[in-house]
């Protein structure tokens, strides 16, 4: 029996997001033997979309693990090797924008820093209202960065928020699959007519 994938899973705060991203934390736990990671500011944030004590109550639950929440704790991914791919989703425009820059100031950005210098896949679930404004720059860097790959996304809302991206998230494991064979799952720019906008 093949082993399974150790995938990291990393939330960051795009919070009107949170549970369809969890419904995918969930599913994924099924799928791959999988390290729970949050943002700082996402482990601790009470919002109008859930309380952040119960969010992380389902992610413990659903890996079996304790919830790396801090630079510190996200270190050790790198030199010690944990996981062959980590997934960030949501990724928020601040996480792409720091991604983009050379920025490591979360446990999220560590955890790809740390992963990313043993040249392993990470994958991103854009979830930001300023996709296609002050962060479209970022997102472009990105997609021509080695080893960064993108969930397929589209605009969520191109009448009410015509700069705004989100990830098709049923679309994560095949586009870990395409990550671990070192490809872009095609096409990035997901067809807006499958979710009736």
């Amino acid at each position: 029996m093949m082993e399974k994938l150790r995938a990291g899973v990393a939330l960051c705060g795009s919070y009107c997001t949170f549970k369809k991203a969890v419904d995918a934390f969930e599913r994924l736990c099924g799928v791959y033997d999988v390290m729970p990671i949050m943002s700082e500011s996402s482990a601790v944030t009470d919002t109008r979309f859930g309380k952040a004590e119960d969010f992380r109550e389902r992610l413990t639950s659903a890996s079996g693990r304790e919830i790396v929440d801090t630079i510190v704790k996200a270190e050790p991914i790198g030199p010690k090797r944990l996981l062959d791919v980590l997934i960030i989703v949501p990724c928020t425009g601040n996480t792409i924008a720091k991604l983009a820059n050379g920025v490591t100031d979360s446990a999220v950005t560590m955890a790809a820093k740390a992963h990313l210098r043993n040249g392993r896949p990470v994958v991103l679930a854009v979830s930001t209202n300023d996709a296609l404004s002050a962060n479209a720059e970022n997102i472009g860097k990105l997609l021509a960065r080695k080893n960064i790959y993108f969930v397929p996304f589209y605009q969520d809302d191109p009448i009410g928020k015509p700069t705004s991206l989100a990830a098709d998230l049923t679309l994560i494991e095949d586009t870990v699959a395409a990550a671990m064979e070192g490809r872009q799952l095609q096409p990035v720019l997901a067809d807006r007519r499958k979710y009736n906008i």
